[in-house]
């Protein structure tokens, strides 16, 4: 079996900052892609950011320069380093492990596996 246990979300101001994180352990290697991903109400789940054994990282095009994905492979966790929250950034946000993480010519990409976290709230209003 495999746990994913998220923690640090809450309610921020705009332009404020939150760090998630997402503790693993189980039958999962500390060595594996892993990866953050949102649903807001009525939406759909959507890849936050990635990254790679190696440190690699893949950022959706509306957190580019705001969020920051890293991880500490001794810990078995990742993290997502939130800045420069906006309200449209309000959703829940679920952590992935052991995915596929695909090297492309231009772009790398992480398809995600059936592992994940219970989710954590981030609310963003003032």
């Amino acid at each position: 079996q495999v746990q994913l246990v998220e923690s640090g979300g809450g309610l921020v101001q705009p332009g404020g900052s939150l760090r998630l994180s997402c503790a693993a352990s189980g039958s999962i290697s500390s060595h594996s892609a892993r990866g953050w991903y949102r649903q807001a109400p009525g939406r759909q789940r959507d890849m936050v950011a990635a990254i790679a054994i190696g440190g690699s990282t893949i950022y959706a095009d509306s957190v580019k320069g705001r969020f920051t994905i890293s991880r500490d492979n001794a810990k078995n966790t990742v993290y997502l380093q939130m800045d420069s929250l906006k309200p449209e950034d309000t959703a829940v946000y679920y952590c992935n492990a052991g995915g596929i993480w695909t090297r492309g010519l231009t772009r790398n990409s992480y398809a995600p596996s059936n592992y994940w976290g219970q989710g954590t709230q981030v609310t963003v209003s003032s």
